[in-house]
């Protein structure tokens, strides 16, 4: 099993949701406020996991979702902000997860419907499967058009 993988989507999937709370502001994030602390091994080098979500960043600015100044370290980047490709796929909506929805008024239909509620809902509920199967959907490129928010 491809555990990294898994580690990964939720790497990516937490910085992002991260951005997206704080759009359009630029924050600095922070990879020990995305994952916990994790002890540097014995020559002081961050650990695996810890470098592992660093280059999950790194490559969701290499990927267009994310943009930075500069790397702190390697704790952090500096100044990070979502990219209008990351903001659209996170602020369009999905099938939703609950059929309870339509009973919903419809402001709260459309932010409910959102990649970023239901991965929000997903990592709150530890659903571990769901935040991978968003995550994937948030990185194909062909998202149904018709569910548009913007």
């Amino acid at each position: 099993m491809d555990l990294h993988i898994d580690d990964f989507y939720k790497d990516a999937a937490a910085a992002l949701l991260a951005l997206y709370q704080a759009f359009p502001r630029k924050i600095d994030l922070y990879v020990e406020d995305l994952i916990g602390r994790e002890e540097p091994d014995e020559f002081g080098l961050p650990s695996t996991r810890h470098q592992s979500c660093l280059g999950a960043l790194l490559w969701l600015a290499e990927e267009d979702y994310l943009r930075f100044t500069s790397t702190i370290g390697y704790d952090a980047l500096d100044q990070a902000v979502l990219s209008e490709k990351a903001f659209l796929r996170l602020s369009r909506g999905v099938p939703p997860a609950s059929e309870h929805l339509a009973e919903l008024p419809p402001s709260v239909q459309r932010v409910r419907s959102t990649l970023a509620f239901q991965l929000r809902t997903a990592f709150a509920e530890q659903a571990s499967e769901q935040v991978v199967r968003l995550t994937q959907l948030l990185f194909h490129s062909t998202l149904s058009a018709p569910s548009d928010i913007v």
